[in-house]
């Protein structure tokens, strides 16, 4: 037998369905679009993690289509087209294959496809055969469907959020799929599905919050006997599919009982915990009121109702509002996705006065537009480049750029949204966060790792956005109750078993 010959393949963003805007091909070509053999010299992230693998092991990697953006609301209709007939294309044309490995996210979906991971594993079993073993990676935040797990032979999530983990994840998934093509193993899957939704405020992995203990004691599991892989997800929220919920997802060696008893266990253990996993909420204005308390600063104002990296625009400016209510004299900075006003001051110029209307504008469901004046006092391209997690390395495009001063406040109004990591955006516009009182971060958990040796407090805001700290509020018109957190008790609740026996 000669090398073994393994397919790459991935359609990889996050999608919201509560609101965000229409991802489109654009957005792909401004982060990562790459076709056949482009693919096998990426160095980093999920990919190269299963390259480094493949290579050890002298197996041959085929590059099929490699797509990733930043997540937004959900993909055209034409752009899941096109990029999912590019890879079975050229999947087809590389048969016959040994292994298929499939980078994905698992919160995806199309204008026309609630399960964009399901709908594309499907397809790519339905190329390869039965005999062919398929191995998919997954965002901890995945909405796993019974799709995915019938269709799939193992899959495999990253194990930190913060999610620092995508290069050893993507390894995971290689070593595991060439054990399967080389007889080593069987995988077997189960995962148990409890109804908790949350948001990811209280979702790290690291440290003492209950999702980081739940995590600990699923991965605790693979010291088992005949255990290869376990993965626990705290589901995307901000979709709206039928059957979401939050859980341990368990692969043994060919045994089933084994594998759907200890999910079954780990999934009990999640809704123990259901009640911790929901944050403590503020007003802006009574967080700013206790923000103006503290001595010096930064304090962070977490308005993850707003958050790009969730599929949220960007654009909202309810924190700005209460900020300049406030009439706040200590430094602020705050980001704004708003293309009509960044090329409005783009084109008044460098140090110009300004009147714009700012916010609410791209996805106006959740608020009205502002009309300030201020100066513009920096400009930008926009271009920056990410400092590790998901794409490390990467050029991010937030588009055209500026700095909007309003008195005290430091407006960031970009072109595109993006996905907040670090500090990377503040950096590129001369941004430095350690000299501002006041910071609105509009992510649920990037900001402590970009702010938590500097802040002096954080607040946790609540405001109106298709990212809300708690869905409590959320109108979902697929997902049936009962879920928790709007249905505290669950009478003889029983975790969903989702099974692939091979």
């Amino acid at each position: 037998m000669g090398a073994p010959r393994i397919a790459i393949g991935s359609i990889f963003t996050e999608c919201n369905q509560l609101g965000g805007m229409p991802i489109d091909i654009s957005w792909f070509e401004r982060y990562e679009l790459h076709y056949g053999a482009a693919i096998l010299a990426l160095p980093g992230g999920v990919v190269g993690g299963m390259l480094q693998v493949l290579h050890e092991r002298q197996a041959e990697p085929i590059g099929l289509l490699y797509a990733s953006t930043c997540p937004g609301g959900y993909l055209t209709r034409d752009c899941y087209r096109q990029l999912k007939t590019d890879l079975l294309v050229r999947l087809q044309a590389a048969l016959p294959v040994d292994g298929v490995l499939l980078p994905l996210h698992g919160a995806a979906a199309a204008e026309d496809v609630g399960d964009l991971e399901g709908d594309l594993i499907k397809a790519v079993r339905a190329l390869v055969g039965a005999d062919v073993p398929i191995v998919a990676t997954l965002d901890l935040h995945a909405h796993v469907t019974q799709e995915m797990v019938h269709f799939a032979d193992a899959l495999v999530a990253w194990e930190t959020y913060p999610h620092r983990d995508a290069f050893t994840t993507g390894a995971r998934g290689a070593k595991l799929l060439l054990d399967t093509v080389e007889g080593r193993c069987r995988p077997t899957m189960a995962m148990a599905k409890v109804p908790v939704l949350t948001g990811g405020i209280h979702g790290s992995t690291e440290g003492d919050d209950p999702f980081a203990h739940l995590m600990r004691q699923t991965k605790a599991a693979e010291g088992y006997p005949h255990v290869l892989s376990t993965s626990l997800f705290l589901v995307h929220p901000y979709l709206d599919q039928p059957a979401m919920g939050s859980g341990p997802l368990v692969i043994t060696d060919n045994d089933y009982a084994q594998a759907e008893t200890i999910a079954g266990e780990l999934a009990a253990a999640y809704w123990a915990r259901r009640f911790e996993l929901e944050p403590v909420l503020y007003t802006p204005a009574s967080a700013l009121a206790q923000g103006l308390q503290i001595s010096g600063g930064p304090v962070i104002l977490v308005e993850t109702s707003d958050c790009a990296g969730g599929g949220a625009a960007g654009d909202s400016v309810a924190t700005l509002k209460a900020l300049l209510a406030a009439n706040i004299t200590a430094t602020a900075f705050v980001p704004v996705v708003d293309p009509a006003a960044a090329a409005q001051c783009h084109t008044a110029g460098l140090g110009a006065p300004v009147t714009v209307t700012l916010g609410h504008q791209l996805d106006p469901r959740w608020g009205e537009p502002i009309t300030v004046t201020g100066q513009v006092t920096h400009l930008s391209d926009g271009r920056f480049r990410y400092v590790g997690g998901i794409w490390d390395n990467i050029e991010g495009n937030m588009g055209p750029s500026v700095v909007l001063t309003i008195g005290a406040i430091q407006v960031l109004v970009t072109t595109h949204s993006t996905y907040d990591w670090m500090d990377e955006q503040w950096r590129a516009v001369q941004m430095d966060p350690a000299s501002a009182t006041f910071i609105v971060a509009k992510n649920p958990m990037n900001y402590r790792q970009a702010y938590g040796n500097i802040a002096k407090a954080i607040f946790v805001l609540d405001t109106p956005g298709p990212t809300p700290p708690t869905i409590r509020h959320v109108q979902y018109k697929q997902l049936q109750r009962p879920y928790f957190p709007l249905d505290e008790q669950i009478e003889n609740l029983t975790p969903t078993i989702l099974k692939r026996r091979r």
